[in-house]
């Protein structure tokens, strides 16, 4: 629903939107009102043709947009042909095309965003530039199934910034080459884009890499890959918030929602090779980053003081996959120095990658430093269950017994229980274990809280998505829950549903 509403401010700019907001409230102080109320009072404020924007709220599922592209260097004209569908959604088989507006800029060799003087579309040729003023960025309005923008006067070949600021939230499908892809990591002036080219060409590795794990062939990183997080690392005209996004690998439940069988070993034993490659190779720069985002007074709540240690945290994770003792040291200075909890916290989340004495002994310390505040109790729990350490539903098991924890209590159970789902390497382990410990943790909560039970028992809906053993082992789970004596409307519902799907 946000999103819907914020393409309003994208296609009427921020006087348009607001100009919108004014009528809608002189319109509707005081009433019950409609989306399409809403609606009429930003196209009547702003005299402005929406055509088929409303579909956005009828119509369920999420838009497909495919982008081809071509360039003439003797008519100097570089045009996109765009292609939408919708896929079909229960009760809605035929979908109609949807209004999504794209922000687009094009980059030329250098890197630099290109004039855009004209664009031709629908038989019209409409003037981008106003007040001889340069346009960088322009919205298009894609309407139809099918349509061609036609961009006049661009002197070479650009690489296309589509989608700027997710300016529609739909699914992009471009014809981008990886070294496209690369160049906007590299230079693109829009930082959302520059985010997604990355995540795209991260996305496209870990599939790679996870089918040659698959067939028993070496791992090897793409040198353009490192290349792409040393420059993001040593940039200081970026924001550092936007880097620390940026150096973020794409999550293990994401690359496994894009494969047709999903391997939770695979894709985790990648994930982890990519993490201690780049922490290997950039491990200087890592070093560096850590060393100058460090907290020097006192806590203060701003951009500038979070974004410097998100970076700082994400550098610290980096080198914590490392197996290196000076690194170890190095994460246990940032434990004792830290003078907020956010800083203690990444530091404590890097020393726990690493089971042992030392793991154990930090643990206990935070431990009791916050066992008089529940909610930081809370995360202790979730750090632990969530970790990816080989057999960690034993350390979870344990916990079950911690004095702080309760089955009774709901979000020490989402923190404890539900952070174990969070692993899929431990909650998916081929020996079952993960299964079997979250259907007896099913059967015995739905006594205690149904509505929790029906929570955790939903981490089983998507069984039939893995291997042929997994999906026993996971479906023996859901059929003894639906056995159990006196089970409750609420998981019977998501327990039987998940079987029959």
């Amino acid at each position: 629903g946000a999103e819907v509403v914020r393409m309003y401010k994208t296609l009427l700019g921020s006087q348009g939107f607001r100009k919108g907001m004014d009528l809608y409230f002189k319109r509707h102080d005081g009433q019950a009102v409609t989306c399409e109320d809403f609606f009429a009072a930003m196209r009547d404020a702003n005299d402005a043709e929406f055509a088929n924007f409303l579909l956005w709220y009828s119509q369920a599922g999420t838009p497909r947009l495919k982008v081809t592209s071509s360039y003439s260097a003797e008519t100097r004209t570089y045009s996109l042909e765009f292609g939408q569908e919708v896929p079909s959604t229960p009760g809605q088989p035929v979908k109609e095309p949807m209004f999504i507006p794209v922000a687009i800029g094009l980059l030329n060799s250098s890197g630099k965003d290109m004039p855009l003087s004209s664009v031709y579309h629908n038989g019209k040729l409409q003037s981008l530039g106003s007040n001889n003023q340069p346009v960088y960025t322009t919205v298009l309005r894609v309407t139809k199934k099918e349509e061609e923008f036609v961009f006049s006067d661009i002197s070479e070949r650009p690489i296309p910034s589509i989608l700027r600021g997710y300016s529609a939230p739909i699914r992009l499908e471009s014809d981008l080459s990886d070294s496209d892809l690369f160049f906007l990591l590299a230079n693109d002036s829009d930082e959302f884009n520059r985010w997604e080219a990355g995540q795209v060409l991260a996305r496209k590795l870990m599939l790679s890499l996870v089918a040659d794990f698959q067939q028993n062939k070496p791992l090897v990183l793409n040198p353009k890959f490192v290349h792409g997080f040393r420059s993001m690392l040593g940039d200081s005209s970026l924001d550092k918030e936007f880097i620390a996004k940026a150096i973020t690998l794409p999550g293990e439940g994401e690359i496994m929602d894009m494969m047709e069988v999903a391997d939770p070993d695979a894709v985790h034993a990648v994930r982890t090779f990519i993490r201690k490659q780049l922490a290997s190779e950039l491990k200087a720069e890592f070093l560096t980053t850590v060393e100058n985002n460090r907290s020097t007074g006192e806590y203060v709540f701003n951009h500038h003081n979070m974004a410097r240690r998100a970076l700082k945290n994400i550098a610290l994770a980096y080198l914590a996959s490392l197996e290196d003792a000076d690194i170890v040291e190095l994460a246990l200075r940032e434990y004792k120095t830290a003078t907020n909890m956010t800083e203690q916290f990444a530091a404590l989340a890097a020393i726990v990658q690493k089971p042992g004495k030392i793991r154990d002994e930090v643990l206990d310390d935070f431990y009791g430093k916050w066992q008089h505040d529940y909610l930081v109790v809370n995360k202790w729990f979730a750090l632990q269950a969530m970790s990816d350490i080989p057999g960690n539903v034993e350390c979870v098991q344990r916990l079950l017994d911690h004095p702080a924890f309760d089955l009774r209590n709901p979000n020490k159970v989402y923190s404890l229980i539900g952070g174990f789902c969070g692993s899929p390497v431990n909650l998916h382990a081929k020996d079952g274990s993960g299964y079997k410990f979250l259907g007896e943790m099913v059967v015995q909560l739905d006594k205690i809280n149904p509505q929790v039970a029906s929570r955790m028992v939903s981490a089983f809906s998507r069984w039939r998505r893995f291997d042929e053993t997994r999906q026993n082992l996971a479906k023996a789970q859901l059929e003894m829950i639906m056995s159990a004596n006196g089970l409750s409307e609420n998981v019977f519902e998501i327990a039987s549903k998940s079987l029959a799907a």
